[in-house]
């Protein structure tokens, strides 16, 4: 028994070396590898930052045992058949998995993902200490470009984490070639004469020897802990300790250790968080706690990592480094009574941001159930509270931001992952989208896009972000009860199935029955007691007798639920195949619906104004289209101050979007996107192309008042700004115009 289990450790560079040789292999009763690409880079700085990344526990194997748990290689592992399995997994899978992908690079996609991803380090930031932004993952073209290219490598300060992986000289190889590259550019900018550049570049060579060093260290003396246990122990062991270490554990958190800290210094922290928490019991997460201390971080420092807590310790110092690299102390929180302050501070602010969320005409989040997120809940605080102390004036435009960016990041699963990073990166984000209308997040171009990709058919659990957005969206769009026509009261309401559950079970729909596309909120009494388990075709038709037939779909189009889907469900006999093409019709509803009310910001808007709108959006395309045409598509014939803030903003979307499709805007339909219409204005009233759109606009005179009138509802509309009644029978006059003089 004294052999039966032995601790011991192996460098970083023989770990990669065993995964190489494919060493370990994965039991079949573990599960499936399911880090996201988040988690895994996460990985990839506790590394690099020399932290604990936990013990692994591997059992000696052979052939017998690998074949009786159906052993297979490590995901990603290029031929397994090819591979020397020596261990079996039972603690460590994701680990594992995860430092086999990032420094072996496999060429194959992540599990649920159709891209590789490639993982890097900022040298730059990572020498500036900035360690939160130092770490990056890429799974566009443009990394896979960068991976083959030193060059531009070493011009960014991108270190690709995989050349870890490649052994023999390929590490100091790229060492040598990055402090190589700036000490030519000092050469080259001493010959300029161009002093600064020379001392910029003179920095960058130091930085490159420094971080090859710490590249060195860790590489060679990071030590991983692992526990091996004896081949022949009998399986029925080794299995029970595995489930005894995935069942057992104690939950110790950075909360609990930050309320030791506090103790000599005489705060009890967990009073405070005794009487915070009744206030904010209407979330269930165990991290409230934790999420407060975040607040008061990223409003005092605007990061909120576990390191950056401890910052907020009273007396406790923090190095700060300047522009010039330079480095000076600070102290965040001086006192305890100013981390007491700073703490309810962050009660309230944490209170008030759930409030908003759980109201039905703000976020919709009615219930705990259906919150999209908790992690969410830190940034949100946070940006709420910074929006509370603009000028009166700007804070109609910066909640409508702030809408934006939370409809986006539900939409786009921002916040299921690792967060802490990402919170404080929004948090600085949205911050500056406040001060400056051209400061749009990255975040925003990528919900436009991928809002179109979303397959509601699989969102079938409540609990994620997009199910319950969809549902927060029916609540919005104040979904009304099918029999009473009211509103229902937001403590009595089921997630309903539209076509009954029982039924998708007889026709062996088995999940498919479950999809958000099929469910809607309703009061719990016409869910259980009016409805029931009949199909629509069976109680439709009662109500429409019993209440009018326009007023029932007036009912049911509050839901989301189209004419065409009406006329489906009233089908008689109901088939599996009218129920795919229910789901397919409300699935396209409802992305009709994020795109008006979330993309294109209208939800907040009335009705009336919510279709002037989407009015001017229809001239405005129009225009483009017009442009596009009367110039041939050449985008070289657009005047040049045009072109030039074109250009402009697209340097800065390609800067926040590394997927944006620069082949399309090479195009002049493409870069037409992003003019606004004033911009319009002045490519077709240009002296020289006016001669080219005269026939169809005739008098200039005319076309500058009209548009002059589009604007200033447009920029009404889309500024939360208040538009009176003159401004708005004018723009509707000018809408009409442009109907009538480009026919559409």
């Amino acid at each position: 028994m004294k052999d039966a289990q032995k601790p011991d450790h192996v460098s970083l560079t023989t770990l990669i070396e065993r995964l190489r040789e494919g060493r370990f292999v994965i039991p079949d009763f573990q599960r499936d590898f399911e880090w996201k690409p988040w988690d895994i880079r996460d990985l990839v700085r506790s590394i690099f930052l020399d932290y604990y990344i936990g013990s692994l526990l591997l059992w000696k194997g052979k052939s017998e045992n690998f074949a009786a748990l159906s052993c297979e290689a490590i995901y990603g592992y290029p031929d397994p058949d090819d591979g020397d399995p020596v261990h079996i997994v039972l603690d460590g899978q994701q680990r594992l998995t995860a430092m086999h992908y990032v420094f072996l690079a496999p060429d194959k996609p992540l599990p649920n993902r159709s891209n590789r991803f490639l993982y890097f380090i900022h040298v730059d930031r990572f020498m500036e200490e900035a360690y939160d932004e130092a770490f990056m993952y890429d799974w566009t073209q443009r990394g896979v470009n960068l991976l083959a290219d030193p060059s531009a490598q070493f011009e960014n300060h991108l270190f690709p984490v995989s050349v870890v992986g490649q052994g023999g000289w390929e590490l100091p190889n790229w060492v040598q070639g990055y402090e190589k590259y700036w000490r030519d550019k000092k050469k080259a900018a001493q010959a300029d004469g161009d002093e600064g550049a020379a001392q910029e570049a003179e920095r960058r060579r130091s930085d490159a020897d420094a971080f090859g060093q710490h590249l060195k260290t860790i590489t060679e003396q990071y030590q991983i802990s692992y526990i091996e246990l004896d081949r022949n122990l009998y399986i029925d062991k080794v299995c029970d300790i595995f489930t005894q270490i995935n069942s057992r554990g104690i939950r110790l958190d950075v909360f609990d250790l930050v309320n030791a800290m506090l103790k000599p210094k005489g705060l009890q922290l967990k009073h405070l968080w005794r009487e915070a928490a009744p206030r904010l019991d209407f979330v269930d997460t165990e991290r409230m706690n934790v999420y407060l201390l975040q607040v008061m971080s990223i409003l005092r420092q605007a990061y909120c990592s576990p390191k950056y807590l401890y910052y907020l310790l009273p007396g406790q110092e923090k190095k700060v480094r300047e522009p010039d690299g330079s480095l000076r102390r600070e102290i965040l929180v001086p006192d305890v009574s100013e981390f007491e302050r700073r703490w309810n501070a962050a009660v309230e602010a944490v209170e008030s941001a759930i409030k908003l969320l759980r109201h039905p005409q703000e976020f919709g989040a009615i219930s705990s159930q259906y919150l999209p997120y908790v992690s969410i809940l830190p940034a949100f605080a946070a940006l709420q509270t910074v929006l509370g102390e603009l000028p009166p004036p700007r804070q109609l435009d910066a909640q409508r931001k702030l809408r934006h960016w939370y409809w986006a990041s539900v939409f786009t699963n921002r916040y299921s992952g690792s967060v802490e990073s990402t919170s404080a990166r929004d948090y600085l984000d949205v911050k500056a989208w406040f001060d400056d209308d051209a400061a749009v997040p990255g975040l925003i171009a990528e919900f436009r896009a991928r809002f179109k990709n979303l397959d509601l058919r699989r969102e079938t659990k409540r609990g994620t972000s997009v199910y319950n957005g969809i549902f927060n969206l029916l609540v919005l769009h104040g979904a009304r009860d099918w029999m009473t026509g009211n509103v229902s009261q937001y403590d009595d309401l089921d997630d309903h199935h539209i076509v009954p559950k029982n039924w998708g079970k007889e026709n062996g729909l088995h999940g498919n029955i479950d999809t958000i596309l099929n469910r809607t909120p309703l009061s719990a009494d016409t869910n259980r007691n009016v409805i029931r388990e009949r199909l629509p075709n069976e109680y439709l038709p009662e109500l429409m007798s019993a209440s009018g037939e326009s007023s029932v779909r007036a009912t049911l189009e509050s839901h989301f639920i189209s004419p065409a889907a009406i006329e489906i469900l009233l089908a008689d006999p109901f088939t599996k195949n009218d129920f795919e093409s229910f789901l397919a019709e409300r699935q396209r509803t409802l992305q009709n619906a994020i795109e008006d009310l979330l993309v294109k910001e209208r939800l907040d808007l009335p009705p009336q104004l919510r279709e002037l709108d989407a009015n001017i959006e229809k001239v405005e395309l129009v225009l483009r289209c017009a442009i596009d045409e009367t110039l041939d598509g050449d985008p070289s014939q657009l005047p040049h101050h045009v072109r030039q803030k074109i250009g402009e903003r697209l340097q800065i979307a390609a800067r926040k979007n590394a997927a944006l499709d620069g082949e399309h805007y090479e195009s002049l339909g493409g870069k037409l996107e992003y003019a606004d219409l004033r911009e319009l204005q002045d490519t077709i009233t240009n002296k020289g192309l006016w001669h080219r759109f005269e026939g169809r606009f005739a008098n200039k005179e005319v076309l500058a008042r009209r548009f002059g009138q589009l604007a200033d509802i447009r920029n009404g509309i889309r500024h939360s700004r208040s538009v009176d009644e003159i401004t708005r029978k004018e723009g509707e006059a000018a809408i009409l115009w442009f109907e009538q003089v480009t026919g559409t």
